[in-house]
């Protein structure tokens, strides 16, 4: 199985996985949500994901979204794989957002590494723009 971690700093990770509950309820036995919380130790965090990772069968395959590229969370998250032997084959992005986790939760099954990469990465970007409101400018013409 193929499965989707999102990583983050404090309850991001966990408030994004119980959105994509909304949206994907039949996936989410495939999301692991790992946050690295306030004032805890990363060597914590460290046993809180080997434990888990322990916990899945051998043959399992990690698509990795962090909130954050080189933060203390995705750092460690990436040793543990590594660790294990899992992180070659690993697909690891960050900027997280939750078009761009729907994406990848939908289609990781169905898609390479180097697809679900140019999908997910144009389908976050592409979610990031500014909220236009159309006002009834008509009624200031009139005098």
């Amino acid at each position: 199985m193929k499965y989707l971690i999102l990583v983050s700093h404090g309850e991001f990770s966990k408030g994004l996985r119980t959105t994509l509950g909304m949206f994907a309820k039949e996936s989410m036995d495939s999301v692991i949500a790992v946050g690295l919380q306030p004032d805890e130790a990363v060597d914590h965090l460290s046993k809180r994901f080997n434990k888990t990772i322990d916990e899945l069968p051998e043959n399992s395959k990690f698509v990795v979204l962090a909130d954050l590229i080189g933060g203390s969370p995705l750092t460690t998250i990436c040793n543990i794989l590594e660790e294990h032997g899992k992180l070659q084959d690993s697909l690891v992005l960050g900027g997280m957002n939750f078009p761009m986790a729907l994406t990848t939760l939908l289609s990781k099954d169905a898609m390479d590494n180097e697809t679900l990469k140019s999908v997910a990465l144009s389908e976050g970007s592409s979610a990031i723009k500014e909220f236009e409101s159309k006002s009834d400018d008509s009624s200031d013409d009139e005098i």
